[in-house]
């Protein structure tokens, strides 16, 4: 198969139908696109009724192309993730797999308009984020919460409004953003860099005032991002992590025990902010992202150094703390329930604490009107201390 086969494969799957957002490579299947969430066949000529190995084999060696990192990752682990552009029409995020000794080549279609604080109805503490001089902001949650959204929407605003040199280091590219007031350079793992210890380390000798770390997947990552916001840089990141409290706590466990307590000032010092996602099913369909926010102050410096007690918890500092635009899971999907974007089964589902939530909806259903419905009343019983889903 030659490069325009397979570009002219990918654009008939793209216009078959509206609403297309994956294309589907498999072995013994014709070409599909998920199209409003269902698989459907898309016709091309010559027609294809099966995908054969051999076929599907050279889609996805086309796509690596001469990158042996790439190639080194799919035959030793078995997948590997890159990025693929279709001239100017369209970008994808690409996951090629083995399946039973044959490829299989999935493609996300990646959005080419950058997103805004603005249009995505963030908060205003995202603005005071994106104005930090140093320090180190980081974005947690499981895969597919919105992190990359998040954090594009943050560099967008800092193009906007910073004369500044933003360096990004990611696995794989998914916004590109134009060169308006900040000068961005974009690198992907793979193609411009071994690993993010590596394109990070560089990064501090390429004078970036903001740096992008796709994600700290390891304790020399970690220490590298640490010095650099030490340093003056302001350094975005993501976690694998549910909320604020884990996410310290992970931190702390890339290092060794003798080094905690050093880390535990060093981050005192960096970390300005922690934004955990969830992304919750909609009324009407769709997802919408409860988030909850962390922002360093004196109670929370207090509790990085000394952990936290059963009275004193990161929990507690957050519900407090409105004033500085803190606020939890919980205060936010209440939020979200009192203005009918998610029913009263999401937000006990996707809660951290149980009665919290429970005394929450039912004062919001008692301003309604409403009486309190069987799902509270059953959670209200539980004990005082019982946590949600995540925890």
């Amino acid at each position: 198969m030659k490069k325009t086969e397979i570009d002219y494969w990918i654009t008939a799957m793209l216009e078959s139908y509206n609403n297309v957002s994956d294309l589907n490579i498999t072995v013994g299947k014709t070409l599909q696109v998920e199209a409003s969430g269902e698989l459907v066949p898309v016709k091309v000529q010559p027609p294809v009724e099966t995908l054969t190995p051999f076929q599907t084999e050279a889609f996805a060696l086309n796509l690596i192309g001469n990158n042996r990192r790439l190639l080194r990752d799919l035959l030793e682990n078995g997948s590997c993730d890159l990025s693929y552009s279709l001239g100017d029409k369209a970008r994808f995020r690409v996951n090629i797999f083995t399946q039973k000794g044959y490829f299989t080549t999935i493609l996300r279609k990646l959005e080419t308009q950058v997103p805004t604080i603005e249009s995505m109805h963030f908060p205003p503490a995202f603005g005071k984020m994106a104005a930090e001089l140093n320090g180190m902001v980081i974005f947690t949650g499981a895969t597919g919460s919105g992190k990359t959204t998040s954090l594009a929407a943050l560099l967008d605003r800092v193009n906007d409004t910073r004369p500044v040199h933003v360096v990004t280091l990611e696995d794989p590219i998914e916004y590109v953003h134009g060169q308006r007031l900040a000068t961005f350079n974009q690198r992907e793992l793979g193609n411009d860099f071994s690993s993010f210890a590596i394109g990070l380390r560089a990064a501090l000798r390429q004078a970036p005032k903001v740096i992008l770390v796709g994600e700290m997947r390891d304790r020399e990552t970690m220490e590298i991002g640490l010095s650099a916001a030490e340093t003056g840089h302001l350094v975005f990141s993501t976690l694998h992590t549910i909320d604020a409290g884990q996410t310290i706590n992970r931190i702390l466990g890339m290092f060794e025990q003798e080094e905690q307590p050093q880390v535990r000032h060093r981050m005192v010092d960096t970390i300005k902010w922690i934004v955990s996602q969830r992304l919750l099913p909609k009324v009407g369909g769709g997802r919408v992202a409860a988030m909850e926010i962390l922002r360093t102050s004196l109670r929370i410096k207090d509790l990085i150094l000394n952990g936290e007690t059963e009275e004193k918890t990161f929990y507690n500092v957050i519900r407090e703390g409105a004033t500085l635009e803190m606020r939890t899971f919980d205060q936010h999907i209440l939020e979200l329930f009192s203005r009918g974007m998610i029913t009263e089964k999401t937000a006990m589902t996707y809660c951290s604490q149980r009665s919290e939530i429970t005394r929450g909806l039912d004062k919001i259903k008692s301003e309604r009107g409403e009486a309190t419905s069987t799902l509270s009343g059953l959670a209200m019983e539980e004990e005082e201390n019982e946590q949600g889903y995540f925890r």
